[in-house]
C-alpha cells in the first residue's frame, strides 16, 4: 500500500526593515500591538548589550503589559555554539515559556544568529524579531533569515533558514561601538558595494571616515544601501539555491581564517582578508583589473581592516580548512568572484561559484 501526503503550500515570509534612531519605543509599540502574536517574550541578548538596550526595551515592553524574560549570553563569537543554544532553550523552558511565546533578539550578529535559530526550533518554531545594535548585524546577520551556530570545525554549519517578523536597525546604537567593531561592520558593507552597488563602493571611498564619526546622513545612507543590496539577492533566492551564493563573496577564505584564528579576528576582519584573496585570485583569472583589485584592497585598508594573512595562521592548515566551506561540491573548492566593482561573475552553468584547483588558491595565499 502506498499513500501520498500532499503538503503543497504557499508561504509569505515578507517583512519590514525599520531603519532609524532610538527605536526602543517603536519596537515596544509594535510588539504590544501584536507584531509577534504573543504576550510572553523571550528577550535574548548579550552581556554588553544588556544594560544599554535590552533592559530599557524590556522595561518598555513590560510597561505595555507584556511578560518579558531576559536571557543573556556572554558577548563574543565564542557564544555562538550548540551548548549556548541549549542554555537559552533550557532557560526558556525553566521560565515556563512554551509554544505561545515569541523571541526578540537584541544585539549584534551572534545574538541574532543564535536567537533566530532558537526561535526556529523552540516548540517547533515560534515567531521572532531582530533589534540590531551593530553595523555588522545591520549589514549582514540580522537580515536575510540565515540563522546558525558555529562548531569546532567551522562557522555556521548548523542552522536553518528562518525569517523574522521585523528587523529594527537602530543607527544610534552604533555610537556605543568600539572603533574596531565599526570597522568589522564596514567589511560587509564594502563587500555589498563590491558585489552589487558600485555607487555604494565609491561613496565609501570618499566617506569611510564619516562612518567612524557616526555621521547621521552617512550612516543612514549605508544602512539603506546595505539592505537594498542584500534583499535584491535574497528576494530572488531565499534558500541559497544559486544567486544567493554571491553574498558569500570573500567568505570562503574569510570564514576559514576566522575559525583558525580562534576568533582573535572579528568576522569583518577575517572577511577583509578573504576579500583580498578573492580579488587577487580574480585578477589572475581576468575577472577584475589590477587597478580595481588595488581599489578594493585600499578601501579595506582605509576602513582599518587587514588584507594580509596573520603570521600565526599556517597556510597549509588554511588550505585544508577551506574544504569546510558550504559551497564545496564533490570535494572541490568553489569560489564566488566579483566582476570589476559592483557586479559578480555568472558562470556558463548558471551558477555564481566555480571550482578552483587547490594549487591555484594555495599560490595566492602564499603571496599574502
Amino acid at each position: 500500500m502506498e499513500l501520498r501526503v500532499e503538503l503543497k503550500k504557499v508561504v509569505d515570509d515578507s517583512y519590514d526593515i525599520v531603519i532609524g534612531h532610538s527605536l526602543t519605543e517603536r519596537c515596544a509599540d509594535d510588539v504590544a500591538a501584536g507584531l509577534l502574536g504573543a504576550k510572553w517574550i523571550a528577550l535574548v541578548t548579550d552581556s554588553n548589550v544588556l544594560p544599554l538596550y535590552a533592559e530599557p526595551l524590556a522595561e518598555a515592553l513590560k510597561a505595555r503589559g507584556l511578560e518579558v524574560h531576559i536571557f543573556t549570553i556572554p558577548a563574543g563569537e565564542e557564544s555562538k555554539t550548540r551548548p549556548m543554544k541549549e542554555f537559552v532553550e533550557d532557560s526558556m523552558l525553566e521560565a515556563g515559556l512554551r509554544r505561545d511565546c515569541a523571541v526578540l533578539a537584541v544585539g549584534g550578529g551572534v545574538v541574532t544568529d543564535l536567537a533566530g535559530f532558537v526561535a526556529g526550533t523552540f516548540g517547533r518554531g515560534v515567531p521572532f524579531a531582530n533589534y540590531a545594535t551593530t553595523l555588522l548585524a545591520a549589514a549582514d546577520a540580522s537580515v536575510g533569515g540565515k540563522t546558525a551556530v558555529d562548531t569546532p570545525l567551522a562557522t555556521n554549519l548548523i542552522g536553518l533558514f528562518n525569517q523574522p517578523k521585523r528587523v529594527y536597525i537602530d543607527i544610534d546604537a552604533w555610537k556605543t561601538l568600539p572603533r574596531r567593531q565599526l570597522a568589522s561592520g564596514l567589511s560587509e558593507t564594502i563587500k555589498h558595494g563590491c558585489l552589487g552597488d558600485r555607487e555604494l563602493f565609491e561613496y565609501l571611498e570618499q566617506n569611510v571616515q564619516k562612518i567612524f564619526a557616526c555621521d547621521r546622513q552617512a550612516c543612514e545612507y549605508i544602512a539603506g544601501r546595505n539592505c537594498a543590496v542584500k534583499y535584491d539577492v535574497v528576494m530572488k533566492d531565499e534558500r541559497e539555491s544559486g544567486l544567493r551564493e554571491v553574498l558569500n563573496l570573500g567568505h570562503t577564505v574569510g570564514r576559514a581564517i576566522e575559525t583558525l584564528s580562534g576568533y582573535r579576528l572579528l568576522h569583518g576582519e577575517a572577511v577583509g582578508i578573504g576579500m583580498a584573496a578573492q580579488v587577487r585570485l580574480g585578477n589572475k583569472l581576468g575577472y577584475i583589473t589590477e587597478d580595481e583589485m588595488n581599489r578594493v584592497i585600499a578601501l579595506y585598508n582605509a576602513a582599518e581592516l587587514p588584507t594580509d594573512i596573520p603570521e600565526y595562521i599556517d597556510r597549509a592548515e588554511l588550505v585544508k580548512k577551506l574544504y569546510t566551506d558550504k559551497k564545496v561540491r564533490d570535494g572541490k573548492l568553489r569560489f564566488v568572484f566579483q566582476r570589476g566593482i559592483g557586479d559578480v561573475v555568472e558562470f556558463p552553468d548558471g551558477r555564481f561559484s566555480t571550482p578552483i584547483p587547490e594549487e591555484q588558491i594555495a599560490e595566492v595565499l602564499e603571496e599574502m
